[in-house]
């Protein structure tokens, strides 16, 4: 293996071409010419491959050809700033369709996207409700007073906490791709698993809870729907002779109920 001897931190292409085709002058083979010491501007053994093979048909030059058409600077500013207004037109625009509008292939508009313009494609967050400014005062003086007690209270006042949540659950939960990962030798065959959907039949599961364990499960039917009066009723019939079993001696005492943000 031929290898320069010391790090050129700044470099153009034209000089590493120059040095594969002195090294190719000199006898080296292509597979043997590697100029590590241009750190992440070295060329791509592919391409020293390429520049090997054009010296040896006679190629003398190492700079690039004329090209026909705009320069590739030109050509690249102009799509950037085509790519900029067609993303603030549409923030969900795809991949396919900016290379259709460009006229580019798939490959280069995803570069432009994400190397060059920096974009990344991600999900919105999910928040329950857009809260106005003096829900979000509310919200934060609440915060601030239980903050308060717990510096006067320390774990006392965590433990009067009670929690609520919902979640529907399937009657057939298919194993995730995550779930199903494994260990695999090189030697081991692929696996495979079929994919499947979750079963159309569900239940509505409300778990409430404090910081020992869960002290009730209350499962609802599909086409249930939860509204005040039936939350209400699910308090008073069935959260609350929960709790007088699970927690004795609890009601006697000051109860902080978190409901689900939802």
């Amino acid at each position: 293996m031929v290898k320069m001897a010391a790090k050129l931190i700044n470099c153009t292409k034209e000089e590493q071409r120059s040095v594969i085709c002195f090294l190719w002058a000199e006898g080296v083979p292509g597979a043997q010419i590697e100029c590590v010491q241009y750190g992440d501007k070295v060329l791509s053994r592919r391409i020293v491959y390429e520049w090997t093979e054009m010296f040896e048909n006679g190629r003398t030059s190492v700079t690039d050809a004329e090209r026909s058409g705009l320069p590739a600077i030109a050509a690249t500013t102009r799509n950037e700033e085509r790519t900029l207004e067609l993303i603030g037109e549409n923030r969900r625009i795809t991949v396919e369709e900016v290379a259709g509008r460009l006229n580019e292939s798939v490959g280069s508009a995803y570069s432009l996207i994400h190397d060059s313009l920096k974009f990344s494609n991600v999900v919105s967050r999910w928040v329950p409700k857009d809260l106005t400014e003096e829900r979000k005062r509310k919200r934060l003086d609440v915060c601030s007073q239980h903050l308060a007690r717990y510096r006067e209270e320390g774990d006392n006042f965590l433990q009067q906490i009670v929690t609520g949540g919902e979640a529907w659950i399937h009657h057939n939960e298919p194993e995730s791709k995550r779930q199903s990962m494994q260990w695999k030798h090189p030697s081991s065959p692929v696996t495979k698993e079929f994919k499947t959907q979750s079963s159309a039949g569900k239940l509505m599961l409300t778990v409430f809870w404090d910081s020992h364990c869960p002290i009730l499960e209350s499962y609802k039917e599909c086409g249930t729907t939860v509204t005040s009066t039936t939350y209400f009723e699910m308090l008073r019939r069935e959260f609350k002779p929960a709790i007088l079993y699970e927690r004795r001696g609890k009601l006697s005492k000051e109860i902080l109920f978190l409901h689900d943000n939802a």
